[in-house]
């Protein structure tokens, strides 16, 4: 069946009929509520307390710090909490806010009761880091006008407001600026089941039926990462229209996910290449990620936020002081390809 499947593919470009129907793949498939929200059972239980409380006294939440690989839900959960406390969102991001003033900007401009997100937070610089002091702990601005001698403070309040900070490296964020935050959650890797009640509820927003097995199979392969999987399936439906399929099967996943590069433990081709990197040239390791990075002509930051997290999660890379080394897992799945 799957050669059958991919020899279509490779050969023409079929009208499928599906496309006459429902189908949205741009639809926002993120939650709007704790309870739409699988996985991180602790942290939503958690969250609803924090938030319950808060609207019993008449206060903004406390500032929430969420910190975890890049795709997990944490600009979600900051939409959800706003939605949860009836308040406005307003978005921005650590490297827009170049200057003290763009973010003094933001601050005197907040109306009350707004919740500020900031996503990668541990890029903001220090002068501009050093303005959020003050206006998390004692609600007001500090800022100073004029220069040399005639300079003075000017002290601004502002209105009650919650920012909610979401890093990849909670460890680049400076001790001042992460203890201002009275909540401060990691958001762990999903597993497999959790992934795949995502999928179905992506599936079903959608309008895309999809059968149980195959968004079984679909989850086990997405990194353990809501959007990780929510791509996948989209590039699913890619295949699935092409070859005129009334329903996703596990004969589609499976056509589309070898199509795809991705294997059985959710390691892209970039996954593989970073870990022959480390078998073949530097004999399993240690070796530094700065000579993996220039080996693989890839930004290390890029390496260490994007794809070293899942590895050394999947127990395939080991971090040591020495440097990464590759485990004994890692080489008995690279000898399958």
């Amino acid at each position: 069946m799957e050669k059958n499947i991919h020899a279509r593919f490779d050969t023409q470009i079929i009208l499928p009929e599906l496309a006459k129907e429902a189908v949205e793949p741009h639809a926002d498939l993120r939650p709007k509520t704790f309870e739409e929200y699988p996985g991180q059972d602790r942290i939503c239980s958690n969250l609803k307390i924090y938030t319950q409380a808060a609207k019993l006294r008449d206060k903004m939440l406390d500032h929430c710090l969420f910190y975890g690989p890049p795709g997990l839900g944490k600009t979600t959960l900051a939409g959800i909490i706003a939605t949860t406390m009836g308040c406005h969102m307003k978005v921005t991001s650590g490297p827009v806010l170049e200057r003290a003033a763009d973010l003094v900007g933001i601050l005197a401009n907040l109306e009350p009761n707004t919740l500020l997100f900031i996503d990668e937070i541990h890029r903001l610089p220090a002068n501009v880091e050093e303005i959020l002091y003050s206006a998390m702990e004692d609600m007001r601005l500090d800022v100073l006008v004029g220069q040399g001698p005639t300079a003075r403070a000017v002290k601004f309040s502002l209105p009650p407001f919650c920012l909610v900070g979401a890093t990849t490296r909670a460890g680049a964020i400076s001790a001042p600026l992460r203890d201002r935050f009275g909540i401060q959650e990691h958001l762990d890797f999903y597993s497999a089941e959790e992934l795949s009640r995502i999928i179905m509820r992506s599936a079903g927003i959608m309008q895309v039926p999809i059968h149980a097995e195959a968004a079984d199979l679909l989850a086990k392969r997405c990194r353990g990462t809501p959007r990780v999987a929510n791509q996948l399936l989209k590039r699913v439906l890619d295949f699935a229209l092409v070859a005129k399929k009334q329903i996703v099967d596990t004969d589609i996943v499976s056509a589309a996910l070898h199509r795809l590069g991705i294997d059985t433990e959710g390691l892209s081709h970039m996954d593989r290449d970073f870990l022959r990197i480390m078998q073949d040239r530097y004999e399993g390791g240690p070796v530094g990620l700065e000579a993996i990075a220039a080996a693989l002509n890839e930004e290390k930051s890029t390496l260490e936020d994007v794809f070293e997290p899942y590895l050394v999660f999947k127990g395939f890379v080991l971090r040591t002081a020495r440097g990464r080394v590759l485990s004994s897992m890692a080489k008995e799945h690279l000898s399958h390809f």
